[in-house]
C-alpha cells in the first residue's frame, strides 16, 4: 500500500484529500505547521475516516524536519499543499510568499531526491495562466507573468518542477492547477476556516450567513461580464479532492511532467455565487460593492476535458450542493474550529 505525504495536510483542501485518499486505500501522512490551520481538525479527520492518521508537525522550509518524516516513514509520493494563498496578502508581503512557497517547495523536492521518492504532486493554481487571453482555459493556454506574487510562486514553482524532472527523469511531476474550490465535507465536519476576514468569497458568505461579519464586499461592479462582477470556475472541494487521488492512480510511479486544470468548466459571476447561497440559506445575503481588488483577473474557468480523458475524473457536485455543504459547515461550526 502506498504511503502518500501530504504536507499542509491538515488545510482545507488537504484535509479533504486525506480522507479521500484513505478511502481510496492509500496510507496518508500529515505534515503541518498549522500556520493556516488547526490541530482540531486531526481528530475530525480520524473520526470521518475512522482510522488514526499519523501527523508530524513541521514547516516545509525546514530540511531537518522534512528528513525526520522521510527517515520515520518509507514516503511514496507527496502531495505539496503547504502554502501561502491570498492574493491580496501576497501583494502586501512578496517576500514571505516567495520564502515559504518557493523555498519551502525547493527544500521539499531537495529532500524527495536525497530519498529517492519521485512522485510529486504539486497544488498549482488557474492564477498561472494571468489575465486570459480567452475562456475557457485548456493546459496549452500560455502561462504568464501572475497578476500577484501568490500566483508568481506557483508559476515559479511549476517551471522549478519541470526543470527536475528533466534532470532527474525518475521524476513524476503533476501539476493540478486548480480553480476555485468551495464547499466542505457532507458531515459538516470539515472545512474551511479561515484566519481573520477571509480573501476568498465562500467563507465570507459563510460568516456573512451565521453573523460573523454583517456584509459581503464585492470588489468591483464594473468588470467587462454579464453583471459587472468577476466571473470565476467554482468547484466542490470534494471533487477536487478526488482529482487528486485520479492523478495519483493515473500517474503514480509514472516519469514525466503530467499538467491538469481541475474545474468545472462553467463560470460564475460573484453575483451568481451570492444568488446561490441566499437560495441555500432560505434568505437574501445582505452585500455591498467595493472598490475593485489589487490583483484579481475578469474572468476564469477551465476546459477540464484532458483530466477527464486521462484520469477519468469529472467535477459532479452542483452550485447548490457547493453553497449548502459550505453553509452546512459553518452553521454547525459557527466560529470554525474553535468552537
Amino acid at each position: 500500500m502506498s504511503v502518500i505525504l501530504v504536507t499542509g495536510g491538515a488545510g482545507y483542501i488537504g484535509s479533504h484529500t486525506v480522507i479521500e485518499l484513505v478511502k481510496a486505500g492509500y496510507d496518508a501522512v500529515i505534515f503541518d505547521n498549522f500556520s493556516n490551520s488547526k490541530p482540531a481538525v486531526l481528530e475530525r479527520i480520524n473520526r470521518i475516516t475512522g482510522k488514526h492518521i499519523p501527523f508530524m508537525a513541521g514547516d516545509i522550509r525546514s530540511r531537518e524536519q522534512l528528513e525526520a518524516v522521510f527517515s520515520t516513514y518509507k514516503i511514496d509520493g507527496v502531495i505539496n499543499f503547504a502554502g501561502l494563498k491570498a492574493v491580496g496578502e501576497s501583494v502586501k508581503k512578496p517576500l514571505e510568499y516567495y520564502d515559504n512557497n518557493v523555498s519551502g517547495a525547493r527544500t521539499l523536492l531537495s529532500v524527495m531526491r536525497e530519498f529517492k521518492c519521485y512522485n510529486f504532486i504539486f497544488s498549482s493554481s488557474a492564477t498561472v495562466y494571468g489575465e486570459p487571453d480567452s475562456v475557457p482555459l485548456t493546459e496549452e493556454s500560455p502561462v504568464k507573468r501572475a497578476n500577484c506574487p501568490y500566483g508568481q510562486t506557483k508559476v515559479d514553482i511549476e517551471y522549478m518542477c519541470q526543470e527536475l524532472q528533466k534532470a532527474v527523469p525518475e521524476f513524476s511531476m503533476v501539476l493540478l492547477r486548480y480553480f476555485n474550490p468551495v464547499g466542505a465535507h457532507e458531515s459538516g465536519l470539515i472545512g474551511e476556516d479561515p484566519r481573520g476576514i477571509p480573501n476568498n468569497l465562500m467563507p465570507y458568505l459563510t460568516q456573512v450567513a451565521v453573523g460573523r461579519l454583517p456584509y459581503l464586499n464585492i470588489f468591483g461592479n464594473d468588470y467587462p461580464t454579464p453583471d459587472g462582477t468577476c466571473v470565476r470556475d467554482y468547484i466542490h472541494v470534494v471533487d477536487l479532492a478526488k482529482g487528486h487521488v485520479a492523478a495519483l492512480n493515473h500517474c503514480l510511479n509514472k516519469s514525466g511532467t503530467f499538467i491538469y486544470n481541475l474545474g468545472t468548466g462553467v463560470g460564475y459571476s460573484v453575483l451568481d455565487m451570492v444568488k446561490a447561497f441566499s437560495k441555500a440559506i432560505g434568505r437574501e445575503l445582505p452585500y455591498k460593492f467595493a472598490p475593485r481588488r489589487a490583483g484579481d483577473v475578469v474572468q476564469c474557468y477551465a476546459d477540464p476535458a484532458k483530466a477527464q480523458r486521462e484520469l477519468g475524473w469529472k467535477a459532479l457536485k452542483t452550485l447548490d450542493e457547493m453553497a449548502a455543504d459550505s453553509y452546512n459547515w459553518q452553521k454547525n461550526n459557527p466560529n470554525g474550529y474553535d468552537d
